[in-house]
């Protein structure tokens, strides 16, 4: 199975799991010229921009440590232009996480359960 499909995988298992967890999907993988959100969801009164990552091995650490500074100003920055287009001048309260899959250790896949890091960073200014 190639990357792209590894990550098409996990991300349905995110949304499969994030549904069941009673969160609704708004938009999934939303491209802007800033960057790509996997998933945003609708979670009670906030509104929630998921970054999605599974790892077949941890030799550079594992899936949720992969969301590192740099992926996440480009996620906020996307997130900010994804909110900035809305028709609603009520800016909803946001929130970031990550759901990681990390490496089975038995097989070297990616087939864990979900590892949620709810608001798991957060932009310097508030939204």
């Amino acid at each position: 199975m190639d990357r792209q499909q590894i990550g098409r995988d996990a991300e349905q298992r995110a949304l499969n799991y994030l549904k069941q967890k009673g969160l609704k999907l708004i938009s999934r993988n939303y491209h802007c010229r800033f960057g790509e959100i996997d998933l945003i969801m609708q979670d009670g009164g906030q509104l929630v921009f998921i970054e999605v990552r599974s790892r077949r091995h941890t030799l550079w650490g594992g899936a949720g440590l992969s969301v590192d500074f740099r992926k996440q100003k480009k996620l906020i920055k996307t997130a900010s232009y994804f909110l900035s287009q809305q028709k609603s001048s009520n800016l909803p309260v946001c929130r970031f996480d990550v759901i990681a899959f990390e490496a089975n250790r038995e097989n070297g896949s990616g087939d864990s359960c979900p590892i949620w890091y709810k608001d798991a960073f957060r932009p310097e200014a508030t939204f």
